[in-house]
């Protein structure tokens, strides 16, 4: 299949208006939401009979029964609010996701647009949150230092676009980190902002909110994955409704940072990158080896191996992708929703594992920001295609923030029209009295 970036909804730059507000940014997307999930937005154990959830509509992803026995439900996320300049319709209003994971510190704020929505700012920042924190359990202060630095950015943007529902998460790094709270309470008390600090459940099931839009039509589970900095996850879901169902999931704390720091340093020679590369494999491999066992029936039951369908989310797989179409410097709209050969990017992991630093350093996409973190994401990346033999890989450059902008729009809504339904209903009956 082509590459269908165009027909998942980016629209691109904004028509039909002839002035642009100070602060707007340039080729504003338009991003297509195909489930609108409703309410609070709950997190819905995954372990229980699906049955059992009047609420899954409000997760925006029905949840089956699946074979992992610790599992609890969360408490509802997170959302803040913030005091506004002025009072605006919800479809006016300006939202805001913040994800602050193990590597980067990422932002996205956007008005909806009908069942989409538009894209008015956004910004990225490697921090390397989890610098350390295999050593030594603790964030450390230059790593803590270096996000502060990037979330007082997006606290002024969260000003300056008037944003009046925000939500906010830290993922690996800070679950991990004994220090976790106190850096949490310390970005509320230099930034305003609230860090919800969420599970590897909700973290997998905001990727899938996010980008599942962009998988292929198809029969039979789905795997769908999020390689992060300090954790990865793989979630088998089922298509067969519009609202996709959670089958089965697993998050394991290997990421490109917890991944790369539990090797320690590698002689520069081929031999030892050999070796530390398949230590790399052997250690993701042992962290799936439940859920590999659990999901290989389902692909197994498929007889067509193209039928399988495959799709990830995460700076591993846009690089490699970008790799594989030759492309000189990232380009989103190229690689957003691309098809790649899993065959091309397991040569194309295989070869950066080879790579000496100074090699991955001169590749394109690539450079000295990723060269010491990509051999890491190749190695998971493997593993997840030795798990899931898909032919080829769908690649999506979204995930969790657009997974929570979907999910606050849609509350949004949803309270507005509650709040008008309960307007009505309390002006029935004086209506009537006036018209007798």
């Amino acid at each position: 299949m082509a590459d269908i970036h165009a027909s998942a909804g980016y629209a691109g730059k904004r028509s039909g208006r002839k002035r642009r507000r100070k602060h707007a940014a340039p080729g504003a997307t338009a991003i297509a939401a195909p489930v609108r999930p409703a309410g609070a937005n709950p997190i819905v154990p995954i372990m229980a009979p699906l049955a059992d959830h009047a609420a899954e509509a409000d997760s925006g992803l029905a949840v089956a029964g699946a074979a992992i026995p610790d599992l609890a439900a969360a408490d509802l996320p997170v959302a803040h609010v913030y005091p506004a300049h002025r009072a605006l319709p919800p479809h006016r209003q300006a939202y805001a996701a913040i994800d602050l994971g193990t590597n980067n510190c990422r932002l996205l704020i956007a008005r909806p647009a009908g069942n989409n929505f538009v894209v008015i700012d956004a910004f990225s920042r490697t921090v390397r949150l989890g610098e350390g924190l295999a050593q030594s359990g603790r964030l450390t202060d230059a790593a803590m230092d270096r996000a502060l630095a990037a979330l007082q950015i997006c606290a002024d943007k969260l000003r300056r676009r008037n944003v009046q529902l925000a939500r906010s998460v830290a993922t690996e790094a800070c679950r991990r980190a004994v220090n976790g709270a106190a850096f949490i309470d310390r970005v509320f008390q230099e930034t305003g902002i609230r860090l919800d600090v969420i599970t590897g459940q909700e973290e997998a099931r905001l990727a899938v909110l996010g980008c599942h839009i962009l998988l292929e039509h198809g029969e039979g589970p789905a795997m769908i994955f999020d390689i992060g900095g300090g954790s990865t996850e793989l979630v088998l879901v089922d298509t067969i409704d519009p609202v996709p169902r959670i089958l089965d999931w697993q998050s394991v704390p290997w990421g490109v940072v917890s991944l790369t720091e539990s090797i320690g340093a590698i002689a520069d020679n081929p031999a030892a990158r050999a070796v530390a590369y398949a230590e790399m494999r052997r250690l993701v491999h042992d962290g799936f080896a439940g859920f590999a066992a659990r999901v290989a029936g389902e692909h197994a039951a498929h007889g067509d191996p193209g039928a399988i369908r495959l799709l990830g989310t995460s700076g591993t797989v846009t690089t490699l992708a970008s790799l594989h179409l030759g492309l000189p410097h990232y380009d989103r709209s190229a690689v957003d929703g691309v098809f790649v050969p899993a065959t091309s990017m397991r040569a194309i992991s295989q070869r950066l594992a080879r790579y000496s630093p100074a090699e991955r350093i001169a590749v394109p996409c690539i450079g000295r920001e990723r060269s010491d973190l990509v051999v890491a994401g190749c190695a998971i990346l493997e593993t997840i295609l030795d798990i899931w033999p898909a032919e080829r890989l769908g690649i999506a450059d979204r995930g969790i923030r657009e997974g929570i902008l979907r999910s606050l729009m849609a509350t949004a809504s949803d309270a507005e029209k509650a709040r008008l339904a309960a307007r009505r209903r309390a002006a029935g009956p004086s209506r009537a009295r006036t018209a007798s």
